[in-house]
């Protein structure tokens, strides 16, 4: 009896396993055409939403002022947050495109002149010889010199386009970005119950904890490395601008990467400061060589003071994220690259200290929370 209800059972269980495999597949296959469908959009949103997260005290305190008119704070902080990102966009772009036709008409035309190189260039140790050697030929006869790199300008040459084009899209995805930030500033109640929903359901009576973590880890990053950097940036570019260097939109961008990956911006600005000595005056180059020194070094106490009491992330955590991210993704990925890589982090080593409390204060609850500091 019992051995003829065998072949019975072992059919009922393959005919419930068939089904189950089925409805899995089903709806792994939906999950994944929703992943194909929504990806492009994906980069921005989350953008979106480090940018609501990290501009929210400042929407607080303008709802405050403004008699909790959520709509009208979201709108005006969407607003400055457009000003901050186009109006230095739009001076750089203008100043690189004059420059480029600029040089472009004086080379066409001959007028283009490079200055003789000093004789002191002649004792520098490897490149000495060299490049005196090609300064001097710049000088004599500019159409030849280029000749000789024509192969290397045409590679750099295609390199300028596509940084030039991803650096547009960029801009356009900050902009979309920052509105979808407005928006989720203006429903922040709604957003936020959704958020603590999300991370119960996922880590239970931690989710609330992460929550908290995940908020000042993005705000501790974007205001003491992202905010640093446009800052940066931004005051960088406007010396330029103001002494006339060419490209300083160029210069800009390039200050605004290093500052992201913590490299030093001397790296960029000290050659700007040897040209501005060549080719102007003392005292508006000894002027441009002090407001570069603090450029450089204003980091030293924005950071500590953006970052508040945000969480510590290691510099060579932010340095992966951001250099990941800006291979993957552009100059958008440079920045989500570093939030969202420190955000693991953080989250990572909430997780490996988990019960550390626990057995440091055995007389805790051990439904206690761990607290976290917003």
């Amino acid at each position: 009896m019992n051995a003829s209800d065998h072949p019975s059972s072992d059919k009922t269980l393959i005919a419930k396993t068939l089904e189950t495999t089925i409805h899995v597949g089903i709806v792994m296959l939906l999950l994944f055409w929703c992943f194909r469908i929504a990806q492009p959009f994906i980069q921005i949103f989350v953008w979106g939403i480090i940018i609501a997260i990290a501009v929210f005290p400042v929407y607080r305190r303008l709802n405050s002022i403004l008699r909790e008119r959520e709509k009208l704070a979201a709108a005006l902080v969407t607003l400055l947050l457009l000003l901050i990102i186009i109006v230095p966009c739009v001076m750089f772009a203008a100043s690189l495109v004059d420059t480029a036709q600029k040089l472009s008409a004086d080379f066409s035309g001959g007028s283009l002149r490079i200055p003789a190189p000093p004789e002191s260039i002649k004792s520098w140790p490897v490149v000495g010889q060299t490049l005196h050697s090609f300064w001097s030929l710049s000088s004599e006869n500019l159409t030849a010199a280029v000749g000789q790199i024509a192969p290397h300008l045409k590679s750099l040459g295609l390199w300028l386009l596509n940084t030039a084009a991803g650096a547009g899209f960029g801009i356009v995805s900050f902009v979309i970005s920052i509105l979808i930030a407005g928006v989720l500033l203006a429903n922040e109640a709604r957003g936020a119950q959704v958020a603590k929903a999300v991370a119960v359901r996922l880590a239970g009576e931690r989710g609330t904890d992460l929550v908290k973590l995940s908020r000042a880890t993005v705000r501790s990053v974007a205001r003491g490395i992202l905010g640093v950097a446009l800052i940066q940036a931004i005051l960088a570019g406007l010396g330029c601008l103001v002494v006339g260097v060419p490209g300083a939109g160029l210069w800009a961008l390039l200050v605004l990467i290093l500052a992201v990956i913590q490299l030093p911006t001397f790296i960029i600005l000290a050659p700007i400061v040897v040209y501005v000595f060549y080719t102007t005056s003392m005292v508006p180059a000894v002027l441009f060589a002090i407001w570069n020194m603090l450029v450089g070094g204003c980091d030293s106490f924005l950071k500590p003071l953006l970052m508040g009491r945000g969480v510590d992330v290691p510099m060579l955590v932010v340095f992966i994220g951001a250099i990941g991210g800006f291979i993957l993704n552009g100059i958008v990925g440079l920045f989500i690259g570093a939030i969202i890589l420190s955000l693991g982090f953080k989250l990572f080593e909430l997780w490996l200290n988990e019960n550390t409390p626990r057995e440091e204060t055995p007389e805790a609850s051990p439904t206690t929370p761990v607290s976290v500091q917003d």
